[in-house]
């Protein structure tokens, strides 16, 4: 709503401030960093109050893991809510209202939330890792798939584009027109993105120190797909709306940054499946709206690798009876190696970075 602001910018002198991108990104990422430090104990005493502890595998299931992993037993779950709250609150304060896609992201980061909150409350009161059916969640993902599709095949001036796939380092196309496919492809977007976050968030700080490097590198690809001169000199598809998911990532970046404070080894409260899914499908979403969904999967390589480890860990397993890891996802198989957590974290956090700016010099790279 401070976008208004700028109105007032003939009677008072600095306040055309407000109308630019840049500065309300800033001032978005500051507030829900601010929010998460100053909410963030009332968050984490309330979930204790409510009992929302984190159960653990048990030790017939995987007995080094859970040894290494009893420490986290009762550190309160669903800290998700701290993230999801910063983002939305920070955006109604710095986002333009009228943007579809700012509506259209947290729509897509609220709907997901609440999947995973219902999934984080059924582990908790039945005290297992048991909570919503794998089946039922990819049910509610491809309803929220064909909402994304929905909204950009129901608007002419971004329905060419929606339809149309890129991939990195090529200028143009390289299918015009997906059809029906559209929605598969977004499909395979979201979910894919959603489930991959959920994966890598298994070690203290370690799936949301990668969303921050991921939602910075998407706060700068969002601004360039929404500013036309840099989007045709970046030849990269334009978007009028793009600009404005700037805001919704860098609060993203804030609230990150906030989660970690109290997130970081040894965390005092876990984001559970309410914060993974929630940042993923968002995180996918974005990708969608500033048409840079396979740059997704250099960009957010950690939240790769890791989706990739256990399909691979599945496949070979149903195929040949053998396992590729020691266990999946990939940074439990370099703890049962023998690394310490903190060092599967760093080590992750670093290969995100690079990660990010290999996405990011793709864009000279057409």
């Amino acid at each position: 709503m401070m976008y208004y602001l700028h109105l007032l910018s003939e009677e008072i002198k600095g306040f055309n401030v407000f109308s630019y991108v840049t500065f309300r990104s800033i001032a978005a990422a500051v507030t829900a960093f601010l929010l998460s430090l100053a909410f963030g104990k009332v968050i984490i005493r309330k979930l204790i109050r409510l009992r929302a502890r984190q159960p653990i595998r048990s030790a017939d299931e995987v007995h080094r893991l859970a040894e290494l992993h009893s420490a986290k037993q009762g550190v309160p779950t669903m800290g998700g809510v701290m993230v999801i709250g910063t983002v939305v609150l920070s955006s109604f304060v710095w986002a333009r209202p009228d943007n579809r896609f700012v509506w259209l992201a947290l729509f897509s980061m609220v709907y997901l939330g609440v999947l995973g909150f219902v999934d984080d409350y059924l582990k908790v009161t039945k005290k297992k890792s048991d909570g919503v059916s794998g089946r039922l969640k990819l049910v509610f993902q491809i309803v929220l798939a064909a909402i994304v599709t929905a909204v950009f095949l129901t608007n002419p001036l971004i329905e060419v584009q929606a339809r149309s796939l890129y991939l990195p380092f090529l200028k143009a196309p390289v299918i015009d027109n997906m059809g029906w496919m559209t929605l598969v492809f977004f499909g395979f977007v979201i979910v894919g993105s959603s489930n991959a976050v959920n994966l890598t968030d298994g070690l203290d700080g370690l799936a949301i120190g990668c969303t921050i490097t991921v939602a910075f590198a998407y706060a700068l690809l969002s601004y360039a797909a929404g500013n036309f001169r840099i989007a045709e000199y970046l030849q990269v598809p334009f978007y009028p709306y793009t600009g404005e998911l700037t805001v919704i990532c860098s609060a993203l970046v804030g609230a990150g940054l906030g989660f970690l404070w109290f997130n970081c080894h040894p965390a005092r409260v876990i984001m559970g499946d309410t914060g993974a899914l929630a940042i993923g499908g968002v995180i996918g979403v974005i990708a969608i709206c500033c048409k840079q969904e396979l740059l997704l999967t250099v960009v957010g390589g950690v939240f790769v690798l890791e989706a990739v480890s256990v399909i691979l860990q599945v496949l070979s397993f149903r195929l040949t009876g053998k396992r590729i890891f020691a266990m999946s996802p990939l940074h439990h198989h370099f703890e049962l190696s023998g690394w310490k957590e903190n060092t599967v974290i760093v080590r992750f956090w670093i290969l995100s970075v690079i990660f990010a700016l290999l996405g990011l010099a793709t864009l000279k790279l057409r």
